[in-house]
């Protein structure tokens, strides 16, 4: 007998709470964030052949769409706390329940994080998170706070997710070992949760990188009013895109999305801070630029020289 809406809630998605006061199984969770903090929540959706392909392993599509949106709680400097899911599926597949239920769940209790409630439905296999954390008042990073002066930085490597998804397409030829590894930063990103925590004080502005580089920091650029030198050939990338032809690696570096890096801004004066933030969170920064007062996005090379801006940012109504 196969299971029911509520069958496969209680199996796979019903677990017991600690921090709210009240979960999964009524119309509505329930949780207090502490005195003194502020409640950051984020949404989103990921559809099948849309953000992912059919070929994705249960575990992996689990991960990154709970993944996908504790970065953007990442970007904003909160911790996280609690999650809702919304599921639609064609039908009751308990081989893809078990897979896609364990890939979300590890992660979420790696990062502390509830789920608290959600929706299922009968439909194209489509998936709904929303993400609740929290920060302290006053202490959130904004898409706003950037500063004429601030040096530009970049968390992990970009690049390596577009390159699988030009693997897939058959565009370009991975040997084995490459393609595993870029198709892991492509179904399994990882959020930069800890990143974000450390740079609250230190950052003026954060966005984590989905997108693409260029169009994300246009927000950023957009929301404070200022402009930026980006170094294209200073962009950290794996060894596997820096075998690839320039060309392609500039467009996966400052075009590709998918990245789930966090780009954010922070005064020379800092930098020995974000170092120190990167340290402790254990994961590689780069400076790639710095914010300008002037308007406008401008890409240079190794040489300081000006490089024409013919890259987009990814648009679901255009791509």
């Amino acid at each position: 007998m196969s299971l029911g809406e509520f069958d496969l809630i209680a199996k796979y998605f019903t677990r017991t709470v600690t921090r709210a006061a009240l979960g999964v199984g009524d119309d509505c969770a329930l949780f207090s964030t502490s005195p003194g903090m502020q409640l950051a929540v984020s949404s989103d959706m990921l559809v099948e052949g849309r953000h992912f392909l059919p070929t994705v392993a249960p575990d992996r599509l689990g991960h990154k769409a709970l993944a996908v949106n504790l970065s953007d709680l990442a970007a904003c400097g909160a911790k996280p706390i609690a999650f809702t899911l919304a599921l639609a599926m064609p039908r009751v597949d308990e081989r893809f329940l078990e897979g896609f239920a364990r890939g979300l769940l590890a992660l979420a209790d790696e990062h502390e994080c509830e789920l608290i409630g959600g929706d299922t439905t009968q439909g194209p296999l489509n998936l709904c998170i929303t993400v609740f954390g929290e920060v302290p008042q006053g202490a959130a990073l904004l898409r706003s706070g950037a500063k004429a002066g601030d040096d530009l930085y970049v968390s992990g490597t970009l690049g390596d997710a577009r390159l699988a998804l030009e693997a897939f397409r058959g565009t370009v030829a991975l040997a084995g070992d490459a393609f595993e590894r870029v198709r892991l930063a492509m179904e399994r990103p990882q959020p930069r949760v800890a990143l974000g925590l450390a740079l609250r004080g230190i950052a003026t502005s954060a966005i984590d990188v989905s997108d693409g580089l260029l169009g994300d920091l246009a927000h950023v650029l957009r929301r404070s009013g200022l402009g930026a030198e980006v170094r294209a050939d200073a962009l950290p990338r794996s060894d596997v895109l820096r075998a690839m032809p320039e060309a392609l690696q500039r467009s996966c570096t400052l075009a590709g999305g998918d990245d789930y890096e966090l780009v954010f801004t922070a005064p020379p004066a800092h930098a020995a801070q974000v170092a120190a933030a990167a340290q402790a969170a254990q994961v590689s920064v780069t400076r790639i630029g710095n914010v300008s007062a002037a308007a406008g996005l401008r890409l240079l090379d190794r040489d300081g020289r000006a490089l024409p801006n013919t890259f987009g940012s990814f648009d679901h109504f255009k791509a």
